[in-house]
């Protein structure tokens, strides 16, 4: 699971350092309140980009490149789950483009060793197995909002404002990816509502 996520050190890019001159890019928070930030936020976020991607390092790369934008951003943030939305929202985009770039599918490792390697049990191996080989086959969509909605626990105008879409599309979103996912799992070829 998250190996040892880069945190990199604010003073260390250049548009940050101390004394540097103010420019369009100089960065929305001191690094006390950044390095609180992601203490909270980078492991449910490294976890959502490992489920998408299927890679380690790309989910390292992504992560950084995650914050990275985030701070390069000018936004007020009404509030701490706001901000935390904004960047689950950043590594979605991160994921789907690396995903049309073709390049998880380059690097991606099979979705069985990373289910292997989480299983407790080898009973557990099987069930674990079977659900990230089934999620696998969901559209990214289904998967980010499956995702978002039970391993997360956000809301559905939480999800609504990660994924870009309109809070009246997520409950459908999640019923049909609910009854793939289920016919997947019960050995069906998954043409439930899609």
């Amino acid at each position: 699971m998250l190996r040892n996520p880069v945190l990199f050190e604010l003073k260390s890019l250049p548009w940050a350092a101390e004394g540097a001159p103010e420019t369009e890019e100089t960065l929305q928070m001191d690094q006390e309140s950044f390095r609180a930030l992601y203490e909270q936020t980078a492991r449910p976020i490294w976890v959502f980009l490992l489920r998408r991607t299927g890679d380690e390092s790309q989910a390292d790369d992504l992560l950084q490149e995650t914050y990275y934008r985030f701070l390069r951003i000018r936004r007020n943030y009404s509030d701490a789950a706001h901000r935390r939305n904004y960047l689950f929202r950043i590594a979605s985009n991160l994921a789907n483009d690396a995903y049309r770039r073709g390049a998880d599918s380059r690097h991606a490792e099979p979705v069985e060793s990373l289910a292997d390697r989480t299983a407790g049990t080898a009973g557990q191996g099987h069930a674990t197995t079977d659900l990230a080989r089934a999620m696998k086959a969901l559209k990214p969509r289904q998967r980010e909002a499956l995702w978002l909605a039970y391993a997360e626990g956000s809301t559905h105008e939480e999800i609504a404002e990660i994924l870009g879409l309109k809070k009246s599309s997520i409950k459908p979103l999640l019923f049909r990816a609910r009854a793939k996912l289920a016919s997947l799992l019960r050995g069906g070829e998954g043409r439930s509502p899609s």
